[in-house]
């Protein structure tokens, strides 16, 4: 149970969805943030960046956002027909010296890890670290943004004791809708 009276099912409205749900004026906002971070045309492809939200909610410990987004990269690496996304996803989770990614989303994997910490723990170095691998201004301004808005969803997820579901295939629907339809306001059924 939540720690609030959300008005829905919690089991029809998991993690951020019941919160969004409560309170569509503030789910308005986030979810254009989303949709901007993770989905609009960049030079990150989608998959790259689900990756990075669901590696820092992994570092955060959010169940929730952790599980939908390792989910959502998934989903969004097969639709780029990969077809082995769910080992890269759990590999570079895992352990990124040994994933099988490319030398650029290890680092800013490394920078994103880093803002989960503290923004002023993103240095110089990892810095010059990215950009030695091809990353430009782009992709290091999305991968900060990316992590830090992570840190913000999951506290607002935990920090309301919402429900999440604990076994990985409840969050393949939300991934095939996210893929096909984007990120929007939960509607009440």
């Amino acid at each position: 149970m939540a720690y609030i009276d959300l008005g829905v099912d919690e089991k029809s409205f998991p993690g951020i969805t019941g919160p969004m749900a409560f309170r569509p004026e503030t789910a308005k906002p986030l979810n254009e943030l989303a949709e901007v971070l993770l989905r609009a045309p960049n030079s990150l492809p989608a998959a790259e960046r689900e990756l990075i939200a669901a590696y820092v909610s992994g570092l955060n410990e959010c169940v929730f956002c952790c599980s939908s987004h390792t989910a959502f990269a998934v989903a969004q690496y097969a639709a780029a027909d990969v077809t082995d996304g769910a080992s890269i996803v759990a590999q570079a989770r895992a352990d990124l010296d040994t994933a099988p990614i490319p030398a650029k989303l290890k680092a800013l994997l490394r920078i994103a890890g880093a803002v989960q910490q503290t923004g002023r723990a993103v240095t110089p170095e990892l810095v010059d670290a990215a950009r030695a691998t091809g990353a430009t201004d782009v992709e290091l301004h999305d991968t900060v943004l990316i992590a830090a808005a992570f840190c913000m969803f999951n506290r607002y997820v935990d920090g309301l004791g919402t429900f999440a579901p604990q076994a990985p295939e409840d969050y393949t629907p939300m991934a095939h809708r996210i893929v096909e339809q984007g990120y929007g306001i939960p509607q009440v059924r």
